[in-house]
């Protein structure tokens, strides 16, 4: 998940304001102690993290609550927005005719997130071309190169020339007929003098429309120095944070951004060419704190599979068959890891949490179904609380399987159906929460 831990944390501190009989002074300051200790154990920097406990205590016992909202959703509220600020604003990307540069540290997953990058743009209807301007580190030109093969990208190198500034010249004009141009330059160690020159000269030849900085989400209170250090140099117009999806605490790429005056133009949450998402801050905050990211899933959803495969809308409705929950399943499987596309539904610590082990859907776990499903009858399909343990005999008998298949098919489908119900019920919803709070 992105920022697990964190993301566990800062749930964990809510649930007291949704618990919480009546919104005091007490109450709000044990919440601020627990969100600030979330974030510093993230790496958030501290100055960052005193400045947004100091305005959240503040907002809470100080500002009216809006009509039609409880205190609770109130407090809420200002944990949501200030997280926002502290991350900064949507970074601002067309998709038009533009020539990208990105740096970074070495180790960064700068190759890798070039080759990501070029694939957004042609999941977007673009044409984008990639350049490989890294002569220092042996085996990134083969790198590169595979990777944009596989993805079908155009992709241009000179492998025999050593002068990076000579390579872009040529690769620019060699992708003139492009609409984007991404150029891969050497990753740094530790801000060597003659890298810094070589990207400077990169910089002043390509005139690159977007500079992009790749912070490893491990990187912690470091990535603010790094992140200063190339400002100064080219000029920082956007971040990509890289390794989202792992243990990394995350915090201190996440507020480097602050030292360049950008903002985060994507976040990596994932191995796969696709796992490179537009950083949204309202999107992603929203996720952290267990509100889900309806948005983002509607746009992987149209960007990967027919309309007709997932409706978004049925699964939130909370009354699954057992048809149409295979249904769901097949399409989410498309999407990613089922554990991914989960969380940006509003089902974690403020509805309800799911287990690991509802997670592990797999193509064999899901073909199983499917097998078991073919034994039972339309009435059993549309409404699997008549299966009885001599149905279940019957159906196991039927597809072949042990009874063991049968009813952890059941429960798997009663677990999710709970879970979708989450979203509608409860004594705190967040559905209404979010759309009284304009999310």
């Amino acid at each position: 998940m992105v920022l697990e831990k964190l993301g566990g944390s800062l749930q964990d501190a809510l649930k007291k304001i949704v618990g919480a009989g009546r919104i005091d002074e007490r109450t709000v300051s044990e919440v601020v102690r627990d969100i600030q200790r979330a974030l510093l154990q993230a790496d958030v920097n501290v100055k960052l993290v005193m400045n947004l406990s100091k305005r959240i205590k503040e907002r809470s016992l100080k500002e009216d609550v809006p009509p039609g909202m409880s205190p609770r959703e109130h407090v809420v509220q200002i944990v949501y927005q200030e997280l926002i600020n502290i991350i900064g604003r949507r970074y601002d990307l067309s998709l038009g005719k533009q020539i990208i540069m990105m740096i970074g540290l070495q180790g960064s997953g700068k190759t890798t997130t070039t080759a990501k990058l070029a694939r957004y743009f042609q999941r977007k209807g673009l044409k984008p071309g990639v350049i490989c301007a890294d002569t220092y580190r042996p085996g990134a030109y083969e790198q590169l190169k595979t990777l944009c093969e596989r993805l079908n990208l155009a992709f241009y190198g000179e492998p025999g020339e050593r002068d990076a500034v000579t390579i872009v010249a040529h690769g620019l004009k060699s992708l003139e007929r492009y609409d984007v141009k991404i150029i891969d330059t050497a990753g740094r160690h530790g801000l060597e003098r003659e890298l810094i020159r070589e990207m400077e000269e990169i910089h002043r030849v390509a005139e690159p429309d977007h500079k992009f900085l790749v912070l490893d989400a491990a990187m912690g209170q470091q990535a603010s120095e790094q992140a200063r250090a190339f400002n100064e140099s080219i000029g920082i117009t956007g971040v990509i944070i890289t390794k989202l999806d792992g243990t990394a605490k995350g915090g201190g790429a996440l507020s480097a951004v602050s030292e360049t005056s950008s903002s985060i133009a994507f976040i990596g949450v994932g191995e796969r060419p696709d796992d490179l998402e537009r950083f949204e801050p309202d999107r992603f905050i929203s996720r952290l704190l267990g509100m889900g990211d309806i948005k983002t899933l509607i746009e992987k959803a149209e960007e990967t599979i027919d309309e007709e495969e997932f409706d978004i809308e049925a699964m939130m409705r909370g009354r699954f068959t057992l048809k149409e929950m295979y249904k769901q399943l097949e399409a989410i499987n498309k999407l990613g890891p089922l554990k991914q596309v989960m969380q940006m539904l509003p089902i974690g610590k403020l509805g309800l949490d799911i287990s690991d082990e509802t997670y592990q859907i797999t193509k064999e776990r899901l073909d199983r179904y499917r097998i078991v499903m073919n034994s039972m009858t339309e009435r059993e399909l549309e409404d699997p609380r008549v299966i009885n343990s001599s149905r279940i005999s019957r159906i196991s008998r039927g597809s072949g399987t042990e009874p063991e298949v049968v009813r952890e098919l059941l429960k798997y489908h009663r677990t999710m159906q709970k879970a979708m119900k989450g979203l509608r019920g409860g004594r705190f919803n967040v559905q209404k929460m979010m759309k009284r709070m304009g999310m």
